[in-house]
């Protein structure tokens, strides 16, 4: 079992940044990969990032390259989703999940997931 709180969203101007935190409780959490994903309002749930829990290799949805930055601090047990140069489509609600097995972009692959925390950027 796995309990997941984020943190760090809020309200930020275009180009600006924000950096969200998901802390990972439970047992054996450095045994789950861990993945970004975020809805915006009457859009379907996009996979942002995730990071495997063996190599620590991430993978980027095409729409975040460049600007967002994923990493893991084991032994906080917390990773992060470090986000520059923001863009109003970028607005949405965020969500930490936990996978069992190898990185996927598929939030139906993912076992546990946060509550959530809301990202706006705009001017």
């Amino acid at each position: 079992q796995v309990q997941l709180v984020e943190t760090g969203g809020g309200l930020v101007q275009p180009g600006g940044s924000l950096r969200l935190s998901c802390l990972v409780n439970g047992s054996n959490p450095h045994f789950y990969s861990m993945g970004w994903f975020r809805q915006a309002p009457g859009k379907e749930r996009e996979g942002v990032s995730c990071i495997h829990y063996g190599d620590g290799s991430i993978t980027y949805a095409d729409s975040v390259k460049g600007r967002f930055t994923m990493s893991r601090d084991n032994p906080k047990n917390t990773v992060y989703l470090q986000m520059n140069n923001l863009k109003p489509e970028d607005t949405a609600v965020y969500y930490c999940a936990a996978l069992r097995g190898l990185c996927a972009l598929v939030g139906d692959f993912f076992d546990y997931w946060g509550q959530g925390t809301q990202v706006t950027v705009s001017s």
